[in-house]
């Protein structure tokens, strides 16, 4: 009797807990890049699109596991974006072509 009180008090703690807190992921737009060219996050984490530089950018996906337009934006801004399920995120900028990343969601 005592260890099934002890196993319904780990699992009571561990619903008290809630689910893991999900993280926010910084990627600079400088000098026409962006600051990383692969990330890798967990389902449910958001990426923060920050323009670092002195001109507008505009982020995009045509990925089939998450498809977004931010349109555009200028210096000093951001825009953020749920990385909701598993797979691999092609990013890209409409206004400089060669600005690619991947963002991987495990």
């Amino acid at each position: 009797m005592g260890s099934t009180l002890i196993r319904a008090g780990v699992l009571l703690l561990a619903l008290a807990a809630g689910p893991a807190l999900a993280a926010e992921h910084v990627v600079s737009q400088k000098g026409k890049t962006f600051s990383v060219k692969k990330l890798s996050v967990q389902a449910g984490d958001s990426v923060k699109f920050v323009n670092d530089d002195p001109f507008a950018h505009n982020v995009f996906s045509l990925s089939d596991i998450k498809s977004f337009d931010l349109g555009s934006y200028g210096q000093g801004l951001f825009k953020s974006v749920l990385m909701d399920k598993k797979g691999i995120v092609d990013v890209e900028c409409a206004v400089h072509p060669d600005m690619k990343m991947t963002v991987e969601v495990k």
